[in-house]
């Protein structure tokens, strides 16, 4: 049994920790915060991108971000670089190796804990450094020409990214999004219009989905980091529940065993003045 100095000193420690843990939770909040002011909406831009293929007949046109020429794909990871994400990491890269498990391909893991993770599983990865808020933009170019440059080397038929998204500040989900093949939504027959392309439309298509990819990839970065601070706020949150519980357990064993001490302190001073008086 633990002595009450023991108990005491334990306690003490919970404290410290606790006010740890709330600090670190409030940071985690700031960020968030800062960061959700920083991720911008893209739709419109993405939409004018998209409405350029109600003009033309895509399907007329080969090229391997329209049309798929095998089964294979490149799944790309995101992770960070930091813990205390309550497995978060864990989930982002099993979801990308079901996905390889469908259809096989290449693996490409972006963040340390991904890096870590996979090391021990023995399967054979490309890795990148993790996400940081001020190269963002140029971490995401530089991945999008590594992608572009990747699938067409290899002849590669999809290309897809799993990422945590914040679905809320306390919920994180997990999603894969298809990058390639490109998927329009115009329709079977092109509007009939008299357009001057100085380019050929298999270029222009090539770099419209490339500064597509770049965009969508810049926007998935920044939910990323999102989710990760949330997710951190929330693990951090059940570790300062989990030690309330711990300090409400150490509080009733330290009065306990302090009441225990006083009755037998009581009880030994009235035997010794019971033996005294007689």
């Amino acid at each position: 049994m633990k002595t009450l100095a023991v108990i005491k000193k334990d306690m003490e420690f919970n404290k410290g920790l606790y006010s740890l843990i709330e600090v670190l939770k409030n940071i985690a909040v700031s960020q968030y915060r800062a960061m959700e002011r920083k991720i911008g909406s893209y739709e419109k831009f993405l939409l004018l991108i998209n409405n350029f293929f109600e003009f033309i007949d895509a399907q007329k046109i080969k090229h391997p971000f329209l049309q798929p020429k095998n089964k294979l794909q490149i799944m790309v990871a995101i992770t960070s670089d930091s813990g205390l994400l309550g497995g978060l990491n864990i989930q982002v890269v099993n979801a990308a190796l079901r996905e390889l498990e469908k259809i096989p391909g290449k693996l490409i893991i972006i963040g340390e804990r991904g890096k870590i993770y996979m090391r021990e599983s023995n399967i054979p990865f490309v890795s990148f450094g993790g996400i940081k808020d001020e190269d963002r933009y140029d971490q995401a170019i530089q991945l999008r020409d590594y992608l572009v440059n990747s699938f067409l080397s290899s002849g590669m038929g999809y290309l897809k990214i799993a990422y945590p998204h914040p679905v809320s500040f306390t919920i994180q989900r997990v999603e894969i999004v298809s990058f390639l093949p490109y998927l329009t939504n115009s329709p079977e027959q092109p509007i009939a219009v008299d357009i001057i392309m100085e380019s050929a439309p298999r270029d222009i298509i090539e770099y419209l989905v490339c500064l597509w990819m770049g965009e969508k990839i810049y926007e998935i970065f920044g939910l990323s980091r999102l989710a990760e601070f949330a997710a951190r706020f929330v693990h951090l949150e059940e570790s300062s529940q989990k030690l309330k519980e711990i300090d409400r357990k150490l509080q009733m064993q330290y009065f306990r065993i302090r009441h225990e001490l006083i009755d037998r302190n009581m009880r030994e001073l009235f035997s010794a003045r019971l033996l005294y008086a007689g």
